[in-house]
């Protein structure tokens, strides 16, 4: 069992994120889920009781704040690349009044999605196992963490993008090489920093908007 609660609450007020005590027992309950079936199925590298913190929870965590701000009327918000869950299955805890769709290729990860969704009671959240260009409907926030260049990324899920939606794309370092690459359907409108709590690594958010 994880000791790490008191900084998990402590790092999500850092973040500005009021968090019930349930949705704290579901980020709990969702860091044990992980590092079960992580010894079965491999869903991530990361593995240290700490790490999962801050390189999970408090990193998925931090993509909220923006979603607020950037996507006030959201509704529906599509994960690509979700693996296990993130920053999908955080985001889903703490915005109970979003629809979060998880998409993966990989039949083992989408399992383990579907099984937590279940066993967190997540109704607000689905998960589909197919490849993204197949996927259909229609999102008004698009994110990924880790899932691509920005070029695939844009190009993979174009159809899938409102005509005023955005892509919400979660990197280390600023991205100038992809940046310059993106597609002519599509530009950046804001490179934001993150401050994840306890991480002391960059963190940005290339906010991508369609060209239409």
């Amino acid at each position: 069992m994880f000791d790490f609660q008191p900084r998990l609450e402590e790092g999500l007020a850092t973040l500005g994120l009021e968090a019930s005590v349930d949705q704290v027992d579901q980020l709990m309950r969702f860091a044990g889920l992980l590092q079960k079936w992580n010894k079965v199925y491999n869903l991530t590298a990361i593995r240290r009781d700490d790490e999962i913190l801050t390189h999970h929870l408090l990193d998925s965590a931090a993509l909220v704040p923006f979603v607020k701000r950037l996507g006030p009327d959201a509704v529906n918000v599509l994960d690509v690349g979700s693996g296990g869950g993130l920053p999908s299955i955080p985001l889903a805890i703490l915005r109970p009044d979003l629809r979060v769709t998880a998409v993966d290729a990989v039949s083992k990860k989408t399992a383990f999605l579907t099984q937590a969704a279940i066993e967190l009671g997540l109704r607000n959240y689905s998960t589909r196992h197919a490849r993204i260009e197949r996927l259909s409907g229609q999102y008004d926030l698009i994110t990924s963490r880790a899932f691509a260049n920005l070029q695939d990324f844009v190009d993979l899920t174009r159809h899938l993008i409102k005509p005023d939606g955005l892509w919400l794309a979660m990197k280390g370092a600023v991205p100038e090489d992809e940046i310059s690459c993106l597609p002519a359907d599509a530009s950046v409108a804001e490179v934001l920093p993150m401050e994840v709590p306890g991480l002391g690594e960059a963190r940005h958010l290339v906010v991508m908007k369609p060209v239409n």
